[in-house]
């Protein structure tokens, strides 16, 4: 029923372009003084959260009680069917204002979330060191071991589960996904350089045998069960990742929203998570621990080392932070805006990593929609 997810190498038009000018001009710039702190700040009692029954009814609002531009809905969707969407959702405080559902999708077809989905582990790793069973601080080879790189011991000993939740691990990103010591190689002390690596899933290992229990239990343990999600891992060649339906990344996203609770309960510290949501080392402004950052003045690409201008989705609010997948998996939380929007589906355009055009495109369409 699942097919076999393959990372294809195609860089998206969009940045090549970007990538040409940068060379031909040498455009940076090092003033990050103008980034602000994101900071979740929602009031308790205006949050609705879905019943944790499967199938429960989710209560709706409407887009005129929002007073919203209720002739932007259909050209939305409509961009959505031809860009290749499965499943869309929007929540407004938690209840649904738009679901969709195209291209032979329905609510009950699960789909695979590819990085958007690193966003779990993140949250994952963060409840593990709430309930104090790790340190992010701690060498990664606390918990899993020596030698699980190929790097020399005293360079080893430099990369923390921070690293990996950061992307600066200092392991060289050239050499595919595979996680084996042999392809885990030194190129820089880590802290020193950011490369957006598969390396990250190493903190599933750190998890669970910290937990001593597999990493999907304790997942389902401490998240799944906690919100209602649905959904499962699968495990693809060198990739752990996470199929769901629709409605379960909303429910992660609106859990998020919550400042990390999920009705009066809290799952992820709220210290843990606005660590998580901004500027996590000084090297890509615009990321956290495995969440995209909007609203900085630079930022860096997976694959590239280089320093780009600007936010990352122009379009999209300042204060937006996002979990972005291949082939344009998306969870965007805007909480001052009291958001939360969640996309699946197949490529909208280009097959690429994380951010694509369609982000600024989609936001378009969503301005038009909730900026009567």
């Amino acid at each position: 029923m699942i097919g076999p997810i393959i990372k294809v190498n195609v860089m998206n038009v969009k940045y090549l372009i970007i990538l040409f000018a940068l060379i031909l001009f040498n455009c940076s710039t090092d003033d990050d003084n103008t980034d602000q702190e994101i900071i979740i700040s929602t009031e308790p009692s205006s949050i609705y959260f879905p019943p944790l029954t499967n199938n429960a009814e989710w209560e709706t609002k409407s887009i005129d009680e929002l007073s919203w531009n209720a002739a932007a809905l259909q050209p939305l969707i409509d961009f959505l069917d031809e860009k290749n969407t499965k499943g869309f959702i929007i929540l407004h405080e938690g209840k649904i204002v738009v679901e969709s559902y195209l291209n032979g999708h329905t609510e009950s077809s699960p789909w695979y979330w590819a990085s958007a989905g690193k966003t779990l582990t993140t949250t994952v790793t963060g409840i593990a060191q709430d309930n104090g069973l790790l340190d992010i601080d701690d060498k990664v080879s606390d918990y899993i071991g020596t030698g699980w790189t190929s790097a020399a011991p005293e360079r080893e000993d430099l990369i923390t589960c921070k690293n990996l939740l950061s992307m600066n691990s200092g392991l060289d990103d050239s050499l595919g996904d595979s996680v084996a010591p042999e392809n885990l190689q030194y190129i820089a002390d880590a802290g020193t350089r950011w490369a957006y690596h598969n390396v990250y899933v190493k903190l599933q290992d750190v998890v669970s045998s910290a937990s001593n229990q597999s990493w999907s239990n304790y997942f389902d343990q401490v998240l799944k069960s906690k919100i209602g999600m649905t959904g499962t891992w699968i495990q693809n060649g060198d990739f752990s990742t996470f199929w769901s339906r629709t409605r379960s990344m909303a429910r992660y996203g609106l859990m998020i929203y919550a400042e990390g609770r999920w009705e009066n309960e809290q799952i992820i510290s709220q210290a843990f998570l606005n660590e998580a949501i901004n500027t996590s080392q000084d090297l890509n402004q615009a990321y956290g621990y495995m969440w995209w950052l909007n609203g900085k003045s630079t930022y860096r690409l997976p694959q590239l080392q280089l320093e780009f201008p600007g936010e990352i989705i122009p379009n999209a609010p300042e204060t937006m932070f996002c979990a972005l997948g291949r082939d344009d998996q998306k969870i965007y939380i805007v909480p001052d805006q009291n958001l939360v929007v969640v996309r699946m589906g197949e490529s909208a355009d280009d097959l690429n990593f994380a951010l694509s055009n369609f982000d600024d495109e989609l936001w378009a369409k969503i301005n038009a929609l909730i900026n009567n």
